[in-house]
């Protein structure tokens, strides 16, 4: 998803440095969209007024911000860092810490709006932060999202982003049981859609997924993978905080019975799979 991120970043005229831990997809942005390319992270960051991560997980975001090569290492006082990764609240907290003894602003910033959201420009942020930080930032920010809004102190933006998540998992299994459901009782799925699509039910999933659900087709969008790697981090933080997470611990293993089918690379969507199978 960076990749478009910062494609929009140098449309939006912007001089961009990239790294990415596969040369050669580093090599291909420069190709694309001019800029430059750096060997490590403390390279990229270096001479930067603003430096953005999006990568996998807390592990690799540590190695990409904090690692001996990481970007807090070549970043300058003053400067802000902001990470798009769908993280823990507790990683983002460090790394807060740390850059404020050097006096650099962080924010955490994930991301939702999937690869489409990225490539169109589109998608939605959710910050965590001081605010005065989040002021200089959201221009930049601006470039490649729809809406941007700040959350709160840092970590709230990876709460947030939580929040969106347990309300996915519960709404795509929804849909997955709506539509099996329907299949079975002799419905026309798209008769069905196109009625209650105008109701109650609509959703973004619905109208972007209904069709490729009932085809079986899976092969693109938000991987079950990723999706179980957020959903673990959402139930971490619900046993720290008390919350009553059933329905999304129980579409975590529906989740786990779709990776079983060797679907974790498939879309989240693909929860329909499990369904239809019998």
């Amino acid at each position: 998803m960076g990749y478009p991120m910062a494609g929009y970043l140098k449309k939006a005229g912007h001089d961009v440095v990239v790294y990415n831990r596969t040369e050669s997809k580093a090599e291909r942005w420069t190709q694309q969209f001019g800029g430059r390319s750096a060997r490590t992270p403390l390279a990229a960051a270096e001479e930067a007024a603003i430096v953005f991560c999006c990568v996998g997980n807390d592990d690799d975001v540590r190695e990409v911000i904090l690692g001996r090569d990481g970007a807090m290492n070549g970043v300058s006082p003053g400067a802000i860092v902001v990470d798009h990764t769908t993280a823990s609240a507790d990683v983002a907290r460090q790394i807060h810490s740390i850059a404020a003894e050097k006096t650099v602003g962080f924010l955490d910033a994930p991301v939702s709006g999937g690869q489409a959201g990225a490539e169109n420009g589109q998608l939605t942020v959710m910050v965590g932060g001081d605010a005065e930080v989040f002021a200089r930032a959201a221009p930049f920010i601006d470039s490649y999202a729809k809406a941007v809004t700040h959350i709160g102190p840092t970590g709230s933006g990876q709460l947030a982003k939580m929040v969106n998540q347990i309300c996915i998992a519960g709404l795509v299994q929804g849909l997955a049981e709506g539509l099996d459901f329907a299949q079975r009782a002799g419905l026309d799925p798209a008769v069905v859609i196109e009625s209650i699509s105008q109701g109650a039910a609509q959703s973004w999933q619905m109208e972007n997924r209904w069709q490729t659900m009932v085809n079986g087709e899976f092969d693109f969008g938000f991987a079950v993978d990723w999706m179980r790697k957020d959903l673990r981090i959402a139930l971490g933080e619900a046993e720290e905080n008390g919350a009553r997470l059933e329905i999304t611990e129980l579409v975590d293993q529906f989740y786990k019975e779709v990776q079983a089918m060797g679907g974790g690379r498939w879309d989240t969507s693909s929860l329909i799979a499990r369904l239809t199978k019998s």
